[in-house]
């Protein structure tokens, strides 16, 4: 392991980490760490978006070239105020330095779910295991899980110390393999 990894993982911030891993929707936000230092670089996504509707002027000859953001001609009378030049170069430099900035991906559903059964299945309270098991049945699992742990706040409470732990594994593993680091 190198000095500089070996730096790094001790200032890995996990919390901030699993927080963005459980963003799994990304609809307000992306999110990328930085390899120099460990923190947490949020992209706004609406705004980012705006701003490409903004600068942006699509010239579409065909329906095949609907949404090519390439084949759009620069609005070149597009006024971008500070707020909004910030983020976009804050953006580009994140985008332009892959070496030193990685993003974040999202918790695997798959992999969650399995987390939230095998806690389910440590739960002591037979009527609360079985509630619990319920909840993991269909759509919507994640949410019902999580509002049949809101009555327990002893058992909620040891939810989130069990699923922390589950995520900072899963965060090693993806950090190691980012890095090329084998250790955990």
């Amino acid at each position: 392991m190198t000095g500089s990894t070996q730096i790094m993982k001790k200032n890995l911030n996990y919390d901030a980490i699993q927080k963005a891993m459980e963003d799994v929707r990304r609809d307000v936000f992306d999110y990328y760490l930085d390899l120099s230092d460990g923190s947490i670089v949020t992209i706004p996504k609406k705004e980012i978006d705006a701003l490409i509707r903004k600068l942006y002027i699509e010239e579409c000859e065909d329906d095949d070239d609907r949404g090519v953001i390439f084949d759009s001609s620069v609005n070149m009378d597009a006024e971008i105020d500070y707020p909004e030049e910030e983020i976009v170069e804050k953006t580009i430099h994140v985008l332009m330095n892959p070496g030193r900035y990685v993003r974040i991906p999202e918790r695997d559903s798959t992999e969650a779910y399995n987390t939230m059964r095998r806690f389910a299945l440590t739960v002591n309270d037979p009527v609360l295991k079985d509630s619990l098991l319920h909840a993991l049945n269909g759509k919507g699992a994640f949410n019902r899980f999580k509002s049949t742990l809101l009555a327990n706040k002893k058992e909620r409470k040891r939810w989130h110390g069990f699923n922390a732990r589950v995520m900072k594994e899963i965060i090693l593993r993806w950090y190691n393999e980012v890095t090329g680091d084998g250790e955990y």
